[in-house]
């Protein structure tokens, strides 16, 4: 999925933080400042949000703090997937006094075929709707579905509005359907039915009136029938049995010759009388050095405006040492909470702490000197980059993370074709290589760029820049692992004598110089043929057959190791001068840190990045990419010429800062133009004054951050990293508290109740479910980076425990991990120069 969103055209929302408390007392559901129904203890958002693929948009029930229902909405599928049909969004009205809000919707959704992602043929079907709903007494609320026409005779039975179930949550809950009860099952189970062409779970029951979790006063849900045709009943369905990523759904078909209440639904969650959102204490999973700012931030409803006593304990032989007691300053209100800071920054002594505020405590993290030395980037390097590699065979002792993978690579992909994930070709393959030919010198290095199998040019180099940064900037010199590219294997926890940042760079290289010399320019990525292989869970040597595709071959047929399978993976190119520019940096920076390690690889590198950078810098438009190419060539070749090529740009540097202007810091000192650097200093200073303000001011947690429906984590370790170089080379304009906080934020200081480290297998507690190739297993690859906590529309931060949220738990390539990696090396770094 990466970090690609393309969603229907909803209303906008704006998710800036919450200025007055989300919650109410009321003892019935009321329409609040933000347009959504709310009494304490329960929410009902209507189409605030925009992801219908993400499980995130129409209907939407929030039950003591979580979200428990969304999705409801008229669907053309009993249990679609990621690539099913989807409405668009109309005009939404909101009447607080009558206490209804109605959206307005549509079949199709014109953009989906636009957007390079989700390529589906839309049936001819046209209709719009609305969906109303409406609170009636307490707790209780009446949702309804008008069409503005009947459906036609061959669509009924097929449409249905489906309200969607977080199976997270009810694993082993009971349910009660009329007569019949059950439990959620943990996995999907048969007997299957063809249902409209596709196999699916038959139904797990169906009648009238659905009590959800009848045994758990916090998720208990009732849903009633009121549909005036008979035939419309209830049916609870599991979206899992023909996706993975299914949650159980609530149904009801939309009748024949039905308009006005087509559906009709009273629901009923329950509330449990004066419930609260328990304060949630937010501290490093890790711990802190001994001179490190520390911060806890506490988390609590919005009602809740009672600053308590916070303790502090060191963990010791004999039991809990109480170290401090003191009162935490009020913050104020964040998206729907009330959020307390406490410094303690002034603890130093070594050990292990854990604070407590209320009932509630902390894990326990460590302060200690040594706090980054083992266990927290550490991982990142040792598992997490050998388990992405491609086209190696990896093990791990008695452990195989992979087999021996695509050793079939790579067509030529075809031209004028609209692929998916962001891969498009345009009218030509822009090489001597036609659609369909074998382009050489692809079946080695790179890695798997997400939870999927493909390999992005941005990925690669923005991973390849990043660790020979690591190299360069901090001496990384690590050796757990055995990489053998002659036989193709690697041994995790087996050193061979070499730096494995140093082999990992070489790795990516392989592949991204393997394919320039071949193409004569750089690929845009390599990617699976078709959406079977695209949606593979587990090992990615299955993926493909590792025989070369021969046409001439039927079928199944092998010959001369050849094979009759179309199943190769497909290359992509594109005319991206932007893209290729921003990956002349990370060829020219790798080009200077293997200069001994691989002195021929070097200067391939180098000789690429001059030779893109001759053809592709005048047609480039990005300042920033612009920027860091000058930056790192003159760095790598002290050539005055790039600095001359910056002169012209001043202004547009300026203008864009904050993106383009980190990377020059380390070239300063040898541009002789003082206008050129008094206006870059100042525009510098005035940006920094700016993070500073917006650090203060937009949330509690020390980073520019207004959240958004994608979890924030890669983006704010992305501007810590800038941030570091930032201060680096201005100093006095800067402090280090910036990417201090995007550190501490990854790691478990960010909003919402699960307060795990983003880093997998890092600290007391972490992402141990998450969004990588091993997802189906409910499992994780230590080291990779979550996206990290997300947002429900318009105030709801959420990072919850479920393998299929990529929002929220994927890896990515060049995004989370090596980053991640970086801020670790630059804390520690810049701690070790205070002790």
């Amino acid at each position: 999925m990466k970090k690609i969103i393309f969603a229907c055209t909803l209303l906008a929302v704006a998710c800036a933080q919450a200025k007055t408390p989300a919650a109410t007392t009321n003892e019935s559901l009321s329409i609040n400042d933000k347009n959504y129904f709310a009494m304490q203890g329960l929410n009902v958002t209507v189409f605030s949000d925009i992801y219908p693929d993400g499980h995130q948009t129409g209907v939407t029930i929030i039950q003591h703090g979580s979200r428990v229902a969304a999705n409801g909405d008229l669907r053309l599928e009993v249990s679609p997937g990621q690539w099913s049909p989807v409405p668009t969004g109309g005009e939404q009205v909101v009447n607080k006094e009558q206490r209804s809000i109605t959206q307005t919707m549509s079949y199709p959704d014109p953009t989906k075929d636009k957007k390079g992602f989700n390529p589906i043929n839309y049936p001819d079907l046209k209709f719009s709707y609305k969906v109303n709903v409406t609170a009636l007494e307490g707790n209780q609320f009446k949702i309804s579905v008008d069409l503005d026409k009947p459906l036609p005779a061959e669509w009924i039975g097929k449409i249905g509005f489906n309200l969607e179930l977080f199976p997270g949550e009810l694993f082993g809950k009971a349910f009660l359907m009329d007569q019949q009860s059950g439990i959620f099952p943990r996995q999907a189970n048969g007997p299957m039915e063809n249902v409209n062409g596709e196999f699916i779970a038959a139904p797990l029951a169906a009648g009238n009136k659905l009590v959800v979790a009848p045994d758990d006063d916090k998720r208990q849900i009732v849903i009633e029938n009121k549909t005036a045709n008979a035939a419309g009943k209830l049916e609870l369905w599991d979206g899992r049995g023909n996706h993975n990523n299914g949650w159980y759904i609530v149904r009801t078909s939309v009748p024949a010759n039905a308009t006005k209440n087509a559906i009709e639904w009273v629901v009923t969650p329950n509330v449990v009388k004066g419930w609260k959102y328990e304060p949630v204490l937010q501290v490093s999973q890790i711990g802190y050095s001994t001179k490190q700012p520390k911060k806890l931030v506490i988390e609590q409803d919005a009602t809740d405006v009672n600053a308590d006593e916070v303790s502090i304990y060191q963990l010791t032989e004999s039991g809990k040492k109480l170290v401090r007691k003191g009162k935490p300053q009020t913050w104020g209100n964040f998206l729907r909470y009330n959020y307390l800071t406490y410094d303690f920054s002034d603890i130093q002594v070594p050990g292990s702490y854990v604070i407590s505020y209320r009932d509630q405590s902390t894990s326990s993290f460590k302060i200690a000197e040594d706090v980054f030395d083992r266990h927290v980037w550490q991982p990142t390097l040792e598992y997490f980059l050998p388990m992405q590699m491609c086209h190696m065979r990896v093990n791990e002792k008695y452990r195989v993370w992979h087999g021996l993978d695509h050793m079939d690579d790579a067509l030529m992909a075809p031209v004028n074709h609209n692929h998916y994930d962001g891969y498009i070709s345009g009218p030509s393959t822009l090489t001597k290589y036609k659609p369909g030919d074998r382009v050489p010198g692809l079946d080695v290095g790179n890695w798997h760029d997400a939870g999927d199998f493909d390999m992005r040019i941005e990925s690669t180099m923005g991973t390849v820049w990043l660790l020979s940064e690591m190299v360069e900037e901090f001496g990384l010199n690590y050796d757990t692992t055995t990489i053998d590219q002659k036989n193709k294997l690697v041994e995790i926890h087996q050193p061979d004598g070499k730096n494995d940042a140093l082999q990992q760079i070489e790795h990516g290289l392989l592949s991204v110089l393997g394919g320039y010399k071949a193409l004569g320019r750089l690929y845009r990525g390599i990617i699976d043929v078709d959406l079977r292989q695209y949606v593979l869970l587990g090992d990615a040597s299955v993926q493909t057959d590792n025989l070369p595709y021969d046409p001439k071959l039927a079928k199944g047929e092998v010959k001369n190791g050849k094979s009759g399978n179309p199943d190769d993976r497909w290359v992509f190119t594109e005319d991206n001068p932007n893209r290729e520019i921003d990956a002349v940096a990370g060829l020219a920076t790798a080009s200077r840190v293997l200069k001994t390690y691989n002195p021929q690889m070097s200067k391939d590198a180098l000789t690429a990045a001059t030779e893109i950078y001759e053809k592709s810098f005048a047609r480039a438009t990005k300042i920033d990419a612009k920027t860091f190419a000058i930056a790192e060539l003159y760095l790598t070749t002290k050539d005055k010429k790039y600095l001359a090529d910056l002169m012209p740009l001043k202004d547009q540097i300026v203008a864009k800062i904050d993106e383009a202007g980190w990377p020059l810091g380390r070239i300063m000192a040898d541009i002789e133009d003082k206008n050129f650097v008094a206006a870059i200093n100042d525009a510098v200073d005035k940006h920094q004054q700016l993070v500073r303000d917006r650090a203060k001011k937009e949330s509690p947690y020390g980073v520019p951050y207004k959240p958004n429906i994608w979890g924030a984590g890669w983006q704010i370790q992305e501007f810590g990293v800038k941030q570091y170089f930032f201060h680096k080379s201005w100093p006095q304009f800067t402090t280090t508290d910036a990417y201090f906080s995007a550190l501490n934020f990854v790691l478990g200081v960010h909003p919402g109740s699960n307060t795990q480290s983003f880093a997998s297998g890092v600290g007391a507690k972490s992402a141990t479910v998450a969004y990588g190739a091993n997802r189906a297993d409910w499992t994780y690859i230590p080291g990779g980076v979550v996206s990290g906590t997300a947002l429900i529309r318009p105030d709801l931060p959420e990072l919850k425990i479920w393998p299929f949220f990529w929002q929220q738990t994927e890896y990515v390539m060049g995004g989370g991990e090596t980053n991640y990696m970086f801020l670790v090396l630059a804390v520690d770094a810049e701690n070790k120069k205070k002790q």
